[in-house]
């Protein structure tokens, strides 16, 4: 079963094919090309999706792009569930930005794409589905609409993860709610566009 990108999904990002309304400035002053100097120059290789409009300033840029950073290349969560729970922020988001550039990253960690089908349709996730990556799309869901966990989710998160790589996936949910939001504001176009 192969997924569908944003663009024709069944259920549309809000901003996909509108105009960015909040890029990068036309002009960078010496503070902001040292901003994108470095993200040119690190892992990123390159200014994109929330950087975009943080370039407006720098030192939040630099903020964000640490803690990005942290989580994506010094975290201990497993590629297909550090991506899976990503896809899901950005789903439960409607950003396409982050659903575009990590739905590929999460099939390739081996997210099966029935889920991942079934997570862009807004349906239940396959019953044969890994229970970690059950769980994480109930947390991720969970914080999005109630903003916080319940007790029998938050003792499962205990149960599975334990509290180390918990605080990971919170934080995980919250770091790219936040550039979600951004982008969705920002109207940043999707890695493709």
């Amino acid at each position: 079963m192969k997924v569908v990108p944003s663009m024709t999904s069944p259920r549309a990002f809000p901003e996909a094919g509108q105009p960015e309304r909040l890029g990068p400035p036309a002009t960078l002053d010496a503070a902001q090309q040292d901003a994108a100097d470095e993200l040119i120059n690190g892992p990123r290789r390159g200014v994109y999706g929330p950087f975009r409009p943080l370039l407006h300033r720098p030192p939040l840029l630099r903020a964000v792009a640490k803690v990005g950073e942290t989580l994506r290349y010094e975290g201990t969560l497993d590629a297909a569930l550090r991506e899976w729970t990503i896809c899901v922020v950005a789903r439960e988001l409607s950003n396409a930005f982050e659903w575009d550039m990590h739905l590929p990253l999460a099939a390739a960690a081996g997210v099966p794409a029935a889920a991942l089908a079934a997570l862009d349709a807004g349906e239940p996730s396959p019953s044969a589905l890994r229970p970690d990556l059950v769980l994480a799309r109930t947390v991720a869901s969970e914080l999005l609409s109630r903003h916080r966990l319940s007790e029998e989710t938050w003792n499962e998160g205990l149960r599975v993860w334990g509290e180390s790589t918990l605080v990971e996936v919170l934080t995980l949910v919250g770091y790219f709610a936040m550039v979600c939001w951004l982008m969705n504001v920002a109207r940043t176009p999707g890695p493709t566009a």
